[in-house]
């Protein structure tokens, strides 16, 4: 009797095999939400592959020290990006995933960070001693962003008014999407800019 057939959720996408673009969640934000979704769309039409993270963080997680989630972080994220043997040149960060500011930081890696965590001191370290070119985007209304640190960044950032952790606005559908096409729009023109960049 045959087996009953599994849908299966895709995690890579093919394009240009020495440019690849690691996608990275946030704690309950998968790379299926709209943010991510389009990060994905817009890589693969600049022609990159796209290898994307799905993570379970471990029960009790927002319970630990932060430096103990900062390491939980950064072990899924190193062990994506050294998977690619070098072919790693961007990674695209929800929230949580912005505890990898660090990799990218030390492997001179380009990032594009949403909504990341600037509250905490480990990413704002990483972002300020950052070289490879850097896209920060994050909401005026959310608690995780600190307006005054993102000002003192050197890299492109964009901070949109009244937009929430989601990078939506509240009670208000239809402005939520006209963010979303901002955002996407900072997003093509950011990852535009980096041509054929690969890991160097």
């Amino acid at each position: 009797m045959p087996r009953p057939s599994q849908f299966v959720v895709p995690t890579r996408f093919d394009g240009a095999p020495d440019r690849v673009a690691v996608v990275v969640p946030g704690i309950g934000y998968s790379p299926a939400r709209p943010l991510l979704h389009f990060a994905r769309a817009v890589l693969l039409q600049h022609g990159w592959t796209v290898q994307e993270l799905w993570w379970q963080v471990p029960d009790g997680f927002s319970q630990l020290p932060v430096d103990d989630r900062v390491a939980w972080v950064e072990r899924q994220v190193t062990r994506a990006v050294d998977a690619e043997e070098g072919a790693c040149g961007l990674l695209v960060g929800k929230s949580l995933g912005s505890l990898a500011c660090g990799v990218a930081a030390d492997r001179n890696i380009a990032a594009a960070w949403l909504t990341p965590i600037l509250t905490n001191d480990h990413v704002a370290r990483a972002l300020r001693r950052a070289q490879a070119p850097t896209l920060v985007i994050g909401g005026s209304a959310d608690k995780l962003w600190d307006p005054r640190i993102a000002e003192s960044l050197r890299h492109d950032v964009l901070e949109v008014p009244s937009a929430d952790h989601a990078l939506e606005l509240a009670d208000d559908a239809a402005g939520s999407v006209d963010v979303l096409r901002q955002v996407v729009s900072r997003l093509d023109r950011f990852i535009g800019s980096l041509g054929g960049r690969a890991r160097s």
